[in-house]
């Protein structure tokens, strides 16, 4: 078995390298957010800019995304919200497979997303073709449910890196792959 989590270890870059792109991904939608918010902003309010119609849907839009692609971070680096009371008082095998069995859950809830997501923006799906922004007509609501599916996508990938590294933890005791002292 351990040289199976050998060969897994080499794939760390890979997640390592998924993470960084989310992040500087949710940073840019972040700085985007702040320079339409502040132009809508200051439209409103110094006669000689323009407040752009399209601020309100294109600032929820990146929400949205930061929103979903965000959580995905938080899976990988398991700071995602969870009740801790009891862990204490539990036997450290337990509260690993009580863990493993929270990752799996997370793991069907990102396919549910992906396959789901990807009906709903999918080509044959009614928002493709019908809907569309209303202060941008030519643009279509697909990207405001896309966020749907890349959130799905981020979740199994990471899902899948938590998995493997709890199930090392049940064979390995003394491996805490990354898990904080909890105080």
């Amino acid at each position: 078995m351990p040289a199976f989590f050998q060969k897994l270890e080499k794939l760390k870059p890979v997640y390592d390298w998924a993470y960084k792109i989310i992040l500087l991904i949710c940073k840019l939608l972040l700085i985007a957010d702040i320079i339409i918010t502040s132009w809508s902003v200051a439209g409103r309010y110094i006669p000689f800019i323009t407040d752009p119609h399209w601020s309100e849907e294109i600032v929820l839009t990146f929400m949205v995304y930061m929103a979903v692609l965000s959580a995905t971070l938080a899976i990988r680096k398991r700071s995602h919200i969870r009740m801790t009371a009891f862990d204490k008082y539990l036997p450290k095998k337990v509260l690993v497979c009580m863990d493993l069995l929270a990752d799996v859950a997370v793991l069907i809830l990102g396919i549910v997303l992906l396959v789901q997501g990807a009906k709903v923006v999918s080509p044959t799906g009614n928002i493709a073709k019908f809907a569309k922004y209303s202060s941008l007509p030519k643009l279509s609501q697909i990207w405001m449910y896309m966020p749907v599916p890349v959130a799905g996508i981020g979740m199994i990938l990471f899902e899948l890196e938590q998995i493997f590294l709890r199930i090392e933890e049940l064979f390995d005791p003394n491996v805490n792959n990354g898990k904080e002292a909890q105080a």
